[in-house]
């Protein structure tokens, strides 16, 4: 290689080896290219089988009219959820039960108390007292907590059960 180089410059030898250096990065970056492009039309022809753009095309219009589909949906059963949330809160789901001896001479607990409450304490107070010949049933309502009419002790006590505020009570039944 001397000889080629002889009659010619030093800084033709340099140039020439720093070209051959540049052709080598070249071809292995070609090459790494060539793969990638390689891999990327794999993918392409697996994504792509079985269909032609406008079959592709179409069936991405279907899929985005079914989300359209959907939403729609989603936005009904929203409204039904809130009407649902909104007569929950109105249902007696809060209860109390009280169950006491309302005579001395009757045993056995047979009397009780049975509290139903909305989520904002409306609703009712049911007492049914029992003696050795009778049962009498009261039933009382209640609005937001309170009642017009003069409660017992084990009515209050059931109201306090229903509305979760007398845990000790719940303990005791």
């Amino acid at each position: 290689m001397k000889e080629l180089f002889n009659g010619i410059g030093t800084g033709f030898g340099t140039i020439f080896i720093i070209l051959i250096i540049a052709v080598i990065v070249l071809l292995l970056l070609t090459g790494w290219l060539i793969l990638r492009l390689n891999r990327l039309q794999y993918r392409m022809q697996v994504f792509m089988r079985g269909k032609d753009g406008k079959s592709l095309e179409q069936n991405i219009i279907d899929r985005l009219q079914e989300i359209d589909k959907m939403s729609g949906r989603v936005n009904m059963h929203h409204a039904d959820l809130v009407a649902v949330r909104r007569q929950i809160g109105t249902t007696l789901t809060h209860y109390g039960i009280v169950k006491y001896d309302a005579f001395d001479d009757v045993g056995g607990k047979l009397s009780f108390v049975l509290a139903m409450l909305d989520d904002k304490n409306t609703g009712f107070v049911l007492d049914a007292i029992h003696s050795r010949d009778n049962c009498f049933v009261y039933l009382k309502e209640i609005v937001n907590g309170e009642s017009y009419i003069m409660l017992s002790a084990e009515e209050i006590q059931a109201l306090r059960i229903a509305a979760g505020s007398d845990e000790e009570a719940e303990l005791e039944i």
